[in-house]
């Protein structure tokens, strides 16, 4: 009886044991930085090339197949092309995609003086005018979103179509972004690049992220005890690298945080944080008004807007006022009203990027869209 038992104990921890190392084996091999999707993308037919201009500036951009309608795509700050992974194995199917980097991000130049809403958006115009044609349709996310407009405003005729995913506009402006999640981060990146401290910039960042609000509840410093000491602890052993902790699955975003501060300065990634610090001191917009450039769009637009966050829903803002999303509801609105004709697609349950968290929905929201031209 008792050698029945022990052999059912033996069993049960060695199942146990294969299902930790099985769980382990599915969080380090999660994709978190998209250099795994970068070695089956050829499979899709994407190949990624070189725009040099005169200037000597070079934008590097992924180039999928010649399978329907030039789709450009622009993503968000602090990651590259290959942010659309989990949307371009479809899109691919259906569009002849572009997936642009633009200045700072990626393999593209790294210049801060190239760091603005004109340059990026006149350089980007340029390459759809050489490389790609008329007829482009253009999605920007986030910063990208804002890149975007910039070009439907100022360079439409290459253009057919404007997508913008969840962009910033109007709480990126001077005297309304300083109460913005977002800004936070861009102060963290100032204050690094101008104080330059004795450590990396994903120490500095991770004593001083703002997600830390999600997790101290209770007067409890869960941020230090479930982020800040397993990652530290990895990252001593080797700084050249974004640590992953083997215990947090990908559902959880903890890893996901941790790779979103991978950076040139750092050596660990390829933004280059002068980028943020032209968010933090407004240099980007280049004196731009983001109304009258929206005004000025004339494209047909689809406006895509996330869901309040489920820690602070029905509202945008905590309870201190700081705004957790890229837009509020007034200001999708707004945008909405700005551009004339254009249709808004609201409430995604997605935190800010809504390709990458709901890839059915996004491509779902653009064709329904792109059918009604």
């Amino acid at each position: 009886m008792k050698s029945k038992i022990f052999k059912l104990i033996f069993v049960l921890l060695v199942t146990i044991a294969i299902l930790l190392v099985l769980y382990a084996i599915r969080n380090l091999n999660y994709d978190y930085s998209g250099d795994k999707f970068l070695n089956k993308s050829g499979k899709l037919g994407i190949e990624e090339k070189l725009f040099e201009l005169t200037d000597g500036s070079i934008i590097n951009y992924a180039e999928g197949p010649d399978n329907g309608p030039n789709l450009v795509l622009l993503h968000g700050q602090m990651v590259d092309w290959k942010d659309y992974r989990k949307v371009l194995p479809d899109l691919t199917k259906k569009f002849h995609v572009f997936a642009i980097e633009y200045y700072g991000h990626g393999k593209s130049s790294k210049n801060p003086d190239l760091y603005n809403i004109v340059d990026i958006g006149s350089d980007i115009a340029l390459l759809i005018k050489e490389r790609i044609g008329p007829n482009t349709i253009i999605s920007g996310h986030s910063s990208g979103a804002l890149i975007a407009a910039y070009i439907a405003a100022e360079f439409p005729k290459n253009l057919s179509a404007l997508i913008l995913e969840d962009g910033p506009f109007f709480a990126t402006e001077k005297g309304r972004a300083e109460k913005t999640f977002s800004y936070q981060e861009f102060k963290n990146i100032h204050n690094y690049l101008f104080e330059k401290p004795n450590m990396s910039y994903f120490e500095y960042s991770l004593e001083r992220n703002q997600m830390r609000m999600f997790f101290n509840k209770n007067g409890k410093d869960n941020w230090s005890r479930i982020v800040v000491e397993p990652a530290m602890a990895y990252f001593k052993k080797d700084p050249t690298k974004i640590p992953i902790i083997w215990y947090y699955p990908p559902e959880l975003g903890v890893n996901t945080l941790l790779e979103i501060a991978a950076n040139m300065q750092d050596g660990t990634g390829n933004y280059d944080l002068r980028f943020g610090n032209a968010f933090y001191d407004f240099s980007f917009f280049k004196d731009i008004s983001q109304e009258d450039m929206l005004k000025r769009i004339k494209l047909p637009t689809c406006i895509l807007h996330v869901a309040p966050s489920k820690e602070t829903a029905p509202s945008y803002y905590t309870e201190d006022g700081l705004l957790i999303s890229a837009m509020d509801e007034k200001d999708a609105k707004r945008v909405n009203e700005l551009i004339y004709g254009s249709t808004l697609f609201e409430g995604f349950e997605s935190m800010h990027d809504i390709h990458f968290d709901c890839p059915e929905e996004y491509i779902n929201s653009i064709e329904k869209f792109l059918d009604t031209l």
